[in-house]
């Protein structure tokens, strides 16, 4: 179960958000909700009870009164190591387990956007897979300048998918989208600010102070507009939903294929991979 606490600024809530497990919620003055990814002692990898509860929890923000922006973090050192490796095995191969996480992949990229309510992240280190996209697909993102992250699919040998197909070409362009989907390579926060793939780049002892900054500015403005502008903005990455789609099916076929078992075998024994495809 997640589990709701309170800081010395945070007011304690009702257990509105308890049916989310891997998720801590803080209530702060403004309407500012904080969710903390919370699965530290593997540096917030996303299992699938985590996943579940990122592609269902905007809707509950979406619909709660109290709420007028959101602050999302991980905890720890991690904003989140990308997905389980025991998760990520069960799905090579596994039909029904695949056609589940589609689902929710979808759900992640599309329920954040239409979620009106303005979502900041804090990226507070590492960041790969489902973690990443909820790192980036935040309508503002701020990290730690010295963070690392990586799409990471083709690591694994499975297509880009989750959010990237729909937020990359349009945030950075399309040479460097191809640049950094196509060979995996991590950036750091510095980077990826200097290319536009996140909103800005801070130190780390200042990340969160930023974050909660941007995140009062935005609950003490005018509501309506706010939600409408990110409304509208919205609709340039709604025009890629197509693509986007495209890109998870892509994904979900390569866990059928050798190449999925292989990356996901490299990793768990920590030993780089000899991919079928490319024999």
């Amino acid at each position: 179960m997640s589990t709701l606490v309170a800081s010395q600024d945070a007011i304690m809530t009702d257990e509105y958000f308890d049916k989310h497990p891997g998720l801590l919620f803080e209530r702060h003055d403004n309407g500012v909700l904080k969710i903390t990814l919370n699965r530290p002692e593997v540096f917030n990898a996303t299992d699938g009870p985590l996943h579940y509860s990122l592609s269902r929890v905007w809707d509950d923000i979406h619909d709660d009164t109290d709420t007028r922006a959101v602050v999302v973090t991980g905890s720890g050192d991690a904003f989140s190591a990308g997905g389980d490796l025991g998760w990520i095995s069960q799905m090579a191969g596994d039909y029904s387990v695949i056609r589940n996480v589609m689902k929710e992949a979808g759900d992640i990229v599309y329920k954040m956007m239409n979620c009106e309510k303005i979502i900041i992240s804090a990226i507070n280190g590492v960041a790969v897979g489902a973690g990443l996209a909820v790192a980036l697909m935040a309508d503002i993102s701020i990290i730690d300048e010295a963070a690392r992250f990586t799409d990471g699919h083709l690591r694994l040998g499975v297509g880009a998918g989750d959010h990237a197909n729909i937020l990359w070409p349009l945030a950075c362009g399309m040479p460097k989208a191809k640049y950094y989907l196509l060979t995996a390579d991590f950036i750091d926060g510095k980077t990826a600010d200097e290319i536009g793939l996140v909103s800005m780049s801070v130190p780390g002892d200042q990340l969160m102070e930023q974050a909660m900054k941007v995140a009062n500015q935005i609950a003490t403005g005018p509501q309506d507009a706010v939600r409408w502008t990110k409304r509208s903005l919205n609709l340039w990455m709604q025009q890629a939903a197509p693509a986007f789609d495209a890109s998870l099916a892509f994904e979900m076929l390569s866990f059928l294929g050798p190449d999925a078992a292989e990356g996901v075998a490299a990793l768990q024994e920590k030993r780089r991979p000899s991919f079928p495809g490319s024999d």
